[in-house]
């Protein structure tokens, strides 16, 4: 009860600057009584609530199940038996990118920021843009990141280098993708590292580097958002640019 109440003092502080700036620009700029006055400060209230109890369970569920999976996945009893670390291989840790694909794939499918943007989407292009597929090829994307994230952890493979290989493959499929797309696409990639999914990657990550040896844990720990937002990016505008190919692919 004690943490419970920490986290709501701390979240009521992190609340109030933005009320202030809501409530003084209406008051004090725009001038005008607040419509259901009521109805927003009992949102506020439950906004406070919601994420004081959000993030209470980080610290209590996502957090430590993330680096429970990433140290029961590597650790000697589950993995092939060699006579020394340095001699196994980064195929040995194959279950690590199943694991990291599938939890990038549903916590993606579930992201609540995620399923917004893609009714609305849907809702403003007239029904060209399926919010199923919008959701199925950002999931793709993002499964396939954090897997890469995984992968340089194992291997030690530098950042920058994956990073700077990603904005290529963006800027060359912004060259050549419709043009109606592209907005949506580099959105899709931001909602996508939101409430959800940001915890258990930031553990996943964290906890794998902690538990290969020869990693450090806050050089190679972190990076697994980065690309986690860049190759949900890359498959929105592969999925347009796809759909953009088979509509003008001539009839049989």
């Amino acid at each position: 009860m004690n943490e419970l109440l920490a986290v709501l003092r701390s979240t009521l502080l992190d609340i109030l600057p933005i009320a202030a700036i809501l409530f003084g620009f209406q008051y004090l700029v725009i001038r005008r009584p607040l419509r259901r006055l009521k109805q927003v400060l009992a949102g506020f209230v439950l906004v406070l609530l919601g994420l004081t109890l959000f993030l209470v369970g980080l610290e209590t569920a996502l957090f430590p199940m993330g680096s429970l999976m990433a140290e029961q996945l590597t650790s000697r009893q589950f993995l092939p038996a060699v006579v020394t670390e340095a001699q196994r291989h980064w195929l040995d840790y194959y279950w690590v990118y199943l694991f990291a694909f599938a939890i990038g794939a549903s916590t993606t499918i579930a992201e609540p920021a995620l399923i917004a943007v893609s009714l609305k989407a849907g809702e403003i292009s007239g029904g060209t843009i399926d919010p199923l597929m919008l959701r199925i090829a950002v999931a793709l994307g993002m499964a396939f990141g954090i897997s890469l994230g995984a992968l340089r952890i194992v291997l030690g493979l530098p950042l920058h280098w994956l990073v700077m290989g990603a904005y290529l493959l963006v800027i060359l499929q912004t060259l050549r993708s419709p043009r109606s797309i592209i907005p949506l696409a580099y959105d899709s990639g931001g909602v996508t590292t939101s409430t959800i999914t940001v915890p258990i990657i930031a553990a996943l990550g964290l906890g794998l580097a902690d538990a290969i040896p020869g990693r450090d844990p806050v050089l190679d720990g972190f990076g697994m958002i980065a690309l986690a937002c860049l190759f949900p990016i890359i498959t929105v505008m592969g999925y347009a640019q796809i759909a953009e190919w088979w509509e003008r692919r001539p009839p049989r």
